[in-house]
C-alpha cells in the first residue's frame, strides 16, 4: 500500500508539474490589434447606445475597457501614435517625433515611414517609398518573428501607409496600404518583390469602385443621431461640388471632383473596405490555424478623414462609428468561425483622439482660438534679428522649431541663450501655452504635467531646438472641421480594450497609458518585451 501511495503521488507531482508547463506555455493562436484612428474614449459611451450587439459591445460585455486610457506624450498625430503603441515607448525612444519633421542632418523635411531606398510594389512610384526603417526600438510584432524563429506570421494593413509599415515592425510578412492614386493595396520591395496572389486578385476586382458607385446615408433613420449635432453646420466642409454638408451624399458624382479614388478615405467605406482585405488575408495566409501565435494588425484611417472633414460633433462622424461597429462585428464573427472563440485575443485603441472646431469653440463664449504660425514665426525672427543681426537663424518652424547650428556656432552665439530667447518670445504670443528649450529637456527630469508630456515627445536627434504647447483647445488650422496633435486629454483620452483569450472580463478608472498596451500582449505572449518599452502590464486584464 506504502509503494502504491508513492506511485500515487509521484504520478500526480508529474501530472501537476506537466499541467503548470502547459500553463506557462499556453499563448492565444492569433493577436488581433486594432488602432481607430482619430478615436475619442467619449465616442465609445456617446454613440453606445446606436451600437449593435457584436462590434465595441463585446469589449464592454467580454472583456476589459479602460476608461482613462490616456497618452503620455506630447504631439499626438498618427504617426507617434502607432509607433507608440507598438513598441510600447514614447517619441523620446522609437524616434518617430510627428508624421514628418525637419531633420538638420537632411536639411529637409523627413516623413515617418519614408525610406529612399525601397521601391513600390503594386500601386504607383511615389507611393512606394515606405518602410518602418525610422524606428529606433522594436515592435510587440518584431518580437512576435524573433520569439518564434519567424514562425509566426505578421500581417499589417491600412488605408494610411504609416498605419500599416509602422505596426507590421521591421520584420512583417506583410505591411500594406491603400494607393489613393490608383485604388489599390500596395506594398514596397522593403517586404517583397510581388504582390501575393491573395492582394492582387482583391485589387483586380475593384472594390473601391463598388462602394465609390453608393451613395453614403445614413445607417439608421437620421432622427435616431440625438448623440451629434445637427446636419448642417457651419463648422462643416464638407466636399466639393456639393453646396452643404448634409447627408445623402452621392459618390458616383462626387468622386469626380474630389480625387476619385481617393475619396473612399473621406466615407465610411474605406473602413469597409480594408475589412473586406482583413478577411481575405485570414485566409489567404492562414492566420491562427496552428499553435505558432500570429499577428494581425488592422489600423482603420476613414475615422479620422471624416473627423477632420466634419468634426467631432456631426452626424458623418456618428455615422462613421455605427458603421465601423458593424465592421468589427463583422470581423470577430469571422475569427470566430476561422480560428475559433476564445483562442485569438484583440486589442482595440487609437493613435490620438481631437479637439472641438476651435471657431465654434470661440463662437460659445471659451476663450480659444487659431493660432498664425505667421504671426509668431515673425515674431521671433524680429527678436533675433534684432539681437543678432539679420541672419537666417532659423530653419525649421512649427511646434518643434529648429534653429541655424552651423550659422550660430560661425557667429560665436551662445546655443541655449539662443534657444531660451526664441522659448521666452513664444511664450509672449497668445495661444502659446509653454515652450520648453532643447536644453532644458535634457538636463531636467520632468515628472509631472504637461513639462513631462513634452519631454516624453523629445527625441535627442530628432528633436528641434524650441518645443512648443498651445493653450488648451487652440489650434492651426482653419474655421472649418477639425484637428489634434496637443497634450491635452481632448487629444489623449482614448479606448483602451481587450477581448478575448486571457483577458478578464472588468474595467479600470486609473490612468492607464498607450504605452502599457505592448508589455500586455508581451505577458499574453509570454515572450520578452520590446526593446525600448517604457510601459507596464496592465495587471487588471490577467486572469
Amino acid at each position: 500500500m506504502k509503494k502504491f501511495s508513492y506511485l500515487v503521488l509521484i504520478l500526480t507531482l508529474l501530472c501537476s508539474v506537466q499541467l503548470s508547463a502547459q500553463k506557462v506555455n499556453e499563448k492565444p493562436k492569433l493577436v488581433v490589434g486594432i488602432i481607430v484612428d482619430q478615436m475619442k474614449q467619449e465616442y465609445l459611451t456617446r454613440f453606445y447606445d446606436s451600437y449593435g450587439e457584436g462590434g465595441f459591445k463585446r469589449f464592454v460585455e467580454e472583456g476589459f475597457m479602460a476608461r482613462n486610457g490616456q497618452y503620455d506624450y506630447a504631439y499626438t498625430v498618427t504617426g507617434p501614435g502607432h509607433a507608440s503603441v507598438y513598441t510600447g515607448t514614447t517619441p523620446a525612444v522609437h524616434g518617430i517625433v510627428n508624421n514628418s519633421w525637419y531633420s538638420r542632418s537632411l536639411k529637409r523635411s523627413v516623413y515617418c515611414a519614408e525610406d529612399t531606398t525601397v521601391l513600390a510594389v503594386g500601386g504607383s512610384a511615389k507611393n512606394g517609398l515606405i518602410s518602418p526603417i525610422n524606428l529606433y526600438s522594436t515592435t510587440i510584432t518584431d518580437e512576435l518573428k524573433l520569439y518564434t524563429q519567424r514562425k509566426g506570421k505578421v500581417i499589417a494593413m491600412s488605408i494610411k501607409d504609416r498605419g500599416a509599415a509602422l505596426p507590421g515592425g521591421h520584420l512583417s510578412d506583410g505591411s500594406y496600404w491603400y494607393d489613393s492614386s490608383t485604388g489599390e493595396f500596395m506594398t514596397s520591395t522593403y517586404y517583397m518583390n510581388d504582390l501575393p496572389s491573395w492582394v492582387k486578385s482583391f485589387n483586380a476586382a475593384k472594390n473601391v469602385d463598388k462602394y465609390l458607385n453608393m451613395t453614403w446615408d445614413t445607417f439608421l433613420p437620421i432622427e435616431k443621431y440625438t448623440a451629434s449635432g445637427p446636419d448642417d453646420s457651419p463648422y462643416e466642409s464638407g466636399f466639393k461640388g456639393k453646396d452643404t454638408p448634409t447627408f445623402p451624399y452621392d459618390l458616383k458624382t462626387l468622386r469626380k471632383d474630389n480625387g476619385n479614388f481617393s475619396m473612399i478615405s473621406s466615407t465610411p467605406f474605406g473602413n469597409s473596405m480594408l475589412t473586406d482585405l482583413a478577411l481575405l488575408a485570414l485566409d489567404a495566409e492562414n492566420l491562427g490555424q496552428d499553435n505558432t501565435p500570429d499577428f494581425l494588425a488592422v489600423s482603420y484611417s476613414s475615422t479620422d478623414y471624416v473627423g477632420h472633414n466634419f468634426g467631432p460633433l456631426s452626424k458623418e462622424v456618428q455615422d462613421t462609428y455605427i458603421r465601423l461597429d458593424r465592421e468589427l462585428a463583422r470581423l470577430f464573427k469571422a475569427l470566430d468561425q476561422k480560428v475559433g472563440k476564445g483562442n485569438y485575443t484583440v486589442f482595440l485603441s487609437a493613435d490620438h483622439a481631437v479637439a472641438e472646431n476651435s471657431k465654434r469653440m470661440k463662437d460659445d463664449g471659451f476663450k480659444i482660438d487659431n493660432l498664425s504660425s505667421r504671426v509668431t514665426r515673425k515674431a521671433v525672427t524680429d527678436a533675433l534679428n534684432a539681437k543678432y543681426g539679420e541672419k537666417e537663424w532659423i530653419e525649421s518652424f512649427s511646434s518643434n522649431i529648429h534653429l541655424n547650428h552651423d550659422l550660430i556656432a560661425a557667429e560665436g552665439v551662445d546655443l541655449y541663450e539662443m534657444q531660451t530667447l526664441v522659448a521666452q518670445k513664444m511664450m509672449e504670443q497668445e495661444g502659446v501655452y509653454m515652450a520648453l528649450t532643447a536644453h532644458d529637456l535634457v538636463t531636467n527630469n520632468y515628472t509631472k504635467s504637461i513639462k513631462n508630456l513634452m519631454q516624453n515627445a523629445f527625441h535627442t536627434k530628432e528633436s528641434g531646438d524650441v518645443l512648443i504647447v498651445m493653450d488648451p483647445g487652440w489650434q492651426t488650422g482653419g474655421s472649418k472641421g477639425t484637428s489634434h496633435g496637443n497634450p491635452w486629454t481632448y487629444d489623449t483620452h482614448v479606448p483602451i480594450l481587450f477581448f478575448g483569450w486571457g483577458v478578464k472580463q472588468g474595467s479600470s478608472v486609473r490612468e492607464i497609458h498607450i504605452t502599457d498596451i505592448a508589455p500586455t500582449i508581451s505577458m499574453l505572449l509570454n515572450m520578452r518585451l520590446p526593446n525600448g518599452t517604457t510601459g507596464t502590464p496592465i495587471p487588471e486584464i490577467f486572469k
